[in-house]
């Protein structure tokens, strides 16, 4: 059984970690409400531009005019996973999720024949993935000193992704990353973005009004491709960075609670002790007493 001196200074360093961890979960929250909004702010964008270019896809066809973000390079060997997660820990299995889905993406490729090269996005996701696909790490894009995410962010990796892809480094590149639903509820999710990928197309507009395009479909689509491989990264940056808010403040909440939990419990064994040793001390005295 520890002493009272040990157990007096194990019910103060879980109060003190009760203090930082409330802490963060206050600062976790405030954060939260920023992220979710720049998030949700980002979505309609997103869908909007995705539906133009899924119409314009949609016209263009299989043509041999095509653009090559659309068409790919007519094969599928060699893919390039983007996985992004966070610069930080303390945010339960946020990031274990998301190396969780690439792993088994890639160990479904590996088993298929692919090559599989990845690209990490945030410190945490490299920690994991190295310990069994170094090998096949080709970058690291560090955000760890960006304190707001801005479009210049995704810019910068849509630019490095697609520099790989004109020099003919990867055939396919998917992402990965967190998609905000809750404070307790993140999806990890896996997008394709070269070759692009659109859903069934959604006409652009509710009266089903024709458009013509000058120039011409393909050139269009030639310009908005690049971009729309932006967008999507930014979208998953800013879904990421909500999510990774909205896990941090569930698991700071949940650590605040068990370390009130376990201060309860010493508290307990504590007083138990405390009074366990002044009983064994009023029966030596009242012993002594008695044998004189």
């Amino acid at each position: 059984m520890p002493n009272l001196k040990d157990l007096k200074n194990r019910i103060a360093s879980v109060k003190s970690t009760r203090k930082i961890t409330k802490a963060m979960q206050m600062v976790a929250a405030a954060k939260l409400r920023r992220a979710q909004d720049a998030a949700e702010a980002a979505r309609p964008y997103a869908e909007r531009m995705q539906a133009v270019m899924g119409g314009l896809a949609q016209a263009v066809g299989a043509s041999a005019s095509a653009p090559r973000l659309l068409a790919g390079t007519g094969k599928d060997d060699v893919h390039l996973l983007v996985v992004m997660t966070a610069e930080r820990g303390l945010c339960g299995g946020f990031n274990s999720t998301i190396v969780r889905k690439a792993r088994q993406h890639a160990e479904m490729l590996l088993a298929q024949g692919k090559t599989v090269k990845i690209l990490t996005v945030g410190k945490k996701g490299r920690e994991q993935l190295k310990r069994d696909h170094s090998a096949r790490m080709i970058g690291h894009v560090d955000l760890s000193e960006v304190r707001r995410l801005g479009y210049g962010d995704a810019a910068r990796i849509a630019s490095d992704v697609l520099g790989r892809f004109d020099a003919g480094e990867f055939d396919v590149a998917t992402i990965f990353f967190n998609r905000f639903q809750s404070v307790i509820s993140q999806v990890p999710t896996a997008t394709q973005i070269i070759p692009a990928r659109f859903d069934a197309a959604a006409p652009v507009e509710a009266s089903g009004a024709q458009y013509d395009y000058e120039p011409s479909e393909e050139a269009v689509l030639e310009d908005l491709l690049p971009r729309g491989v932006a967008t999507q990264i930014f979208t998953a940056l800013l879904e990421n960075a909500a999510s990774e808010q909205g896990a941090r403040m569930s698991a700071m909440d949940n650590a605040t609670r068990n370390a009130g939990d376990m201060i309860e419990r010493l508290t307990i064994e504590f007083n138990r002790s405390r009074q366990a040793v002044i009983t064994n001390e009023l029966i030596e005295i009242i012993s002594g007493a008695e044998a004189l």
